[in-house]
């Protein structure tokens, strides 16, 4: 009998992660699936140093994960490596399953089901809740964004954008938008905690004329470790969150680039100003000071990005500018 086809490849990049690596190999080692299942796993060793490909290649020879294989990309960052996912894989869809993410037994088969059922959608993503390994200060909470929380309710709904953790693509739409050959914004890499490398694939499928979809079905538990709870941690992680987002919103900008210098400096004297009355909101015991400086973090990011897209050749920054505005035309 011939082999059912692959329709979705799982791609997991990974750097100097292996304890949590494994936790991850084992939710796919778990997964619900036929004799001839139609998915597989890739992951992309991103320039690792430590026991990364041995936990890799004793599930391969476990053989518990249909055609689980690997690659080595020697250029850190998160970037260049979905890049080499794109290039090592020819599925038709392909899904980003971060290296610290648990997946429930039932995500691919749920995955598989909403594919055959919005074939022509150009990415969707699940239900990703925050797996604490110690309880966070309550404040801590509030930044779910943070780690790629996501929970749109119980139904299938049609969305602006999409975290990256537990992200599935339409090829043809990736393929469509230009992503695989030209990317402009940067991800995580190393300690360098930026977030806009995601959110640019999401954006230019939806220029594309591509669909965008939310289904509760694919659940996923986010691991975040202690370390990761850090007012130290949450300051960078805001900083670089701004930093992402002035460049996500040079990406959208359907006007000229004097208006989009304008919004973003009038969005920057926002920050400032609530930064300064929620101080005095501190000073009535409404808020903590972490808070505060959290969210000045993040507007100090802003600031940074408007700095760097205002050194851009006026070249590159015309390749940039709208590049993924929304199509006037319907969406696929």
């Amino acid at each position: 009998m011939p082999t059912e086809p692959i329709l979705l490849e799982i791609a997991i990049c990974t750097h100097n992660n292996a304890a949590l690596l494994e936790k991850t190999l084992e939710t796919l080692a778990r997964q619900k699936h036929s004799p001839e299942p139609k998915w597989s796993v890739l992951v992309v060793d991103n320039a690792s140093t430590d026991g990364t490909p041995a936990v890799v290649d004793r599930f391969i020879a476990g053989g518990r994960i249909p055609a689980l294989r690997r690659v080595r990309e020697a250029e850190q960052g998160l970037v260049p490596a979905r890049l080499r996912a794109v290039q090592e894989t020819t599925a038709p869809w392909l899904a980003f399953v971060d290296d610290d993410c648990l997946l429930s037994d039932s995500w691919v088969e749920n995955a598989l089901s909403f594919i055959e059922s919005h074939w022509s959608c150009g990415a969707f993503g699940g239900i990703v809740r925050l797996d604490w390994e110690v309880p966070p200060p309550p404040w801590v909470k509030r930044y779910g964004y943070a780690f790629a929380e996501q929970e749109h309710g119980d139904s299938d709904a049609l969305r602006e954008w999409l975290v990256g953790a537990g992200l599935v693509l339409n090829r043809a739409a990736l393929e469509r938008s230009g992503w695989p050959s030209r990317q402009y914004l940067s991800d995580r890499k190393g300690a360098l905690l930026l977030s806009g490398g995601d959110m640019e694939m999401v954006l230019r499928i939806r220029a594309a004329g591509y669909q965008l979809w939310y289904t509760p079905d694919c659940v996923i538990r986010h691991h975040i470790p202690a370390r990761r709870t850090t007012l130290e941690y949450l300051l960078r992680i805001n900083y670089g969150l701004g930093i992402s987002q002035t460049w996500c919103d040079l990406l959208v900008w359907n006007r000229p680039y004097s208006s989009f210098l304008k919004q973003g400096l009038a969005a920057v004297v926002t920050g400032y100003l609530r930064s300064v009355k929620n101080l005095l909101r501190f000073a009535l015991s409404k808020r903590r000071l972490e808070e505060l400086r959290i969210d000045l973090s993040f507007t100090n990011g802003r600031l940074a990005g408007l700095r760097q897209i205002f050194r851009l050749n006026r070249g590159r920054r015309g390749e940039v500018l709208g590049c993924a505005r929304t199509p006037v035309t319907g969406a696929t």
